[in-house]
């Protein structure tokens, strides 16, 4: 989920959906085009993505993320990018593409999952609650925009089984708008603070571990029954990681996380 600007949002391709509208979708094996929207992708994961897919594959996430990740930070950026690699093939398919399709559909990313829609949170002039927009955005070579299925972007979201991760990509897309001034005081992206707020959202696993190995429950008043779920709850961590990261970096307030 990217964000944008009020002002931008006329300039975006594809046509804007609002709630209660519809597209004509529908994919399938045998569709001409299956598949093709698996290759040469620059697909961006966000932190519920790795949750699951690193869930999935048995993987920790700091596993997941070297075997399976291209994590960039481009020029002007204040904090990186996590990119799924793609395989090292003439076409470049997406590494769980298989002969029979998705071999991680069940756990595939919030970027597929919506597919062919896009979603943005787009922030006003007044800094308001941001909005969600949705644009309907299949590329040239698809051919399920021509199928008559028709969908709500409500009911596309109840079929893919997307709302646990539409929401997650929200909550994540309003932190990292926050990142579009430098919050790093000097440290730079690869100081201290930087890397515990990347720990704190993909690599859930390491952010475990300095919760409840180092001294940061001393440090810090948690809620007990938070700090139960956070010992096996990845969704429930991840939440809890974004607070963190939010008090942590910007000193936003936090009615879950208290200074002693």
């Amino acid at each position: 989920m990217k964000t944008v600007r009020n002002e931008d949002v006329a300039g975006l391709k594809g046509r804007r959906i609002n709630k209660g509208e519809s597209f004509q979708f529908r994919c399938y094996p045998g569709i001409g085009c299956f598949n093709r929207c698996c290759r040469n992708l620059n697909l961006f994961l966000y932190p519920y993505d790795i949750v699951r897919l690193k869930l999935a594959l048995g993987l920790t996430a700091e596993a997941f993320l070297d075997r399976y990740t291209d994590i960039v930070l481009r020029e002007g950026s204040h904090f990186p990018e996590v990119l799924l690699r793609m395989a090292e093939n003439d076409d470049r398919t997406c590494s769980f593409l298989d002969e029979e399709g998705c071999s991680v559909y069940r756990d595939r990313p919030d970027t597929c999952r919506t597919y062919p829609v896009e979603h943005g949170l787009m922030f006003g002039p007044d800094g308001g609650e941001p909005e969600t927009v949705s644009f309907f955005r299949p590329p040239d070579f698809c051919l399920g925009k021509h199928e008559d299925k028709a969908w709500t972007l409500e009911r596309w979201a109840d079929d893919q089984e997307a709302r646990v991760y539409n929401r997650m990509s929200r909550r994540w897309a309003a932190i990292k708008a926050l990142f579009h001034q430098d919050p790093w005081q000097g440290q730079g992206p690869y100081g201290a603070k930087a890397k515990m707020a990347f720990m704190a959202t993909y690599n859930i696993d390491a952010f475990r571990s300095f919760i409840f190995e180092s001294s940061f429950l001393k440090r810090y008043r948690v809620k007990k029954e938070r700090v139960r779920k956070m010992r096996k709850d990845d969704l429930a961590l991840l939440g809890f990681g974004f607070e963190w990261v939010k008090l942590a970096v910007w000193n936003i307030p936090s009615k879950w996380i208290r200074p002693r």
